[in-house]
């Protein structure tokens, strides 16, 4: 079984997570221009063993797709059609950015640093793939 990785999906930046082997630890581990990602992703799993693909799944607070589900859903049917031999999930994102934030804040990161979107994007990706994790122990 092999390592689960994780998309926060950006239309400029994406944010990636990856768990350890064992799937016990969620960690960040890029972001990556948005444009890039696909390529960016046939490096990595030429390098890594991932059987799992979690993609953040946009929703207003009403649960109705965002905006930004229009670019998602092409790029999960991309991934399957590429990686079929790899799982291609959704999982909620909700609320990841405002939690990547507070956890920014909590650890002390210094304002300037708070605002590199790129260091939020990839703490949202982390927490997408430690929520799918708790969910599906």
């Amino acid at each position: 079984m092999g390592r689960i990785l994780a998309i926060d999906y950006g239309t400029k930046r994406t944010g990636i997570a990856v768990s350890d082997p064992l799937r016990l630890i969620a960690g960040g581990l890029e972001t990556v221009a948005t444009k890039d990602l696909e390529r960016w992703l046939a490096d990595y799993f030429a390098r890594e063993d991932v059987s799992t693909i979690v993609v953040g799944k946009p929703a207003r607070m009403d649960g109705t797709p965002s905006e930004t589900w229009r670019f998602i859903e092409p790029l999960a049917r991309r991934l399957q059609q590429r990686w079929p031999e790899k799982e291609v999930v959704f999982h909620d994102e909700r609320f990841t950015s405002v939690l990547a934030h507070r956890a920014m804040l909590e650890s002390g990161i210094g304002r300037m640093a708070r605002r590199d979107k790129a260091l939020v994007d990839k703490i949202s990706a982390t927490i997408i793939l430690q929520s799918y994790m708790e969910f599906n122990r």
